[in-house]
């Protein structure tokens, strides 16, 4: 993959991650936060922090997944292996690399 600017590569991934960072940190406070409530007097209450308590954990699940594949794409980087489909061993194009920088395959 000679012919990638890592440089161009790493700065995105990078970026990407002190996005993800910032989310995982907004999660965090607000599961703190619903898990600190006290004055749940209403069942109606009680369901609809629930429903927010539950998608709460399941985007932090998802925001948790992410952040480890940038840091996974970012050691990629540093070892040479940037760019390469996992199943493969081929090299991922570089407009699917442009569209998700931590891309693992050339496909979806």
């Amino acid at each position: 993959m000679a012919d990638l600017d890592l440089e161009f590569f790493k700065k995105r991934l990078l970026e990407e991650k002190e996005r993800i960072l910032k989310n995982i940190e907004a999660i965090s406070d607000e599961l703190a936060t619903i898990s600190a409530e006290d004055e749940i007097d209403d069942i109606e209450d009680m369901a609809e922090l629930k429903i927010d308590n539950d998608r709460d954990k399941e985007v932090l699940r998802i925001l948790l997944q992410q952040l480890k594949d940038v840091n996974d794409a970012l050691k990629k980087i540093e070892t040479g292996t940037y760019g390469i489909d996992e199943e493969t061993g081929k090299p991922i194009p570089e407009e699917r690399l442009r569209a998700n920088p931590a891309a693992r395959s050339a496909v979806s």
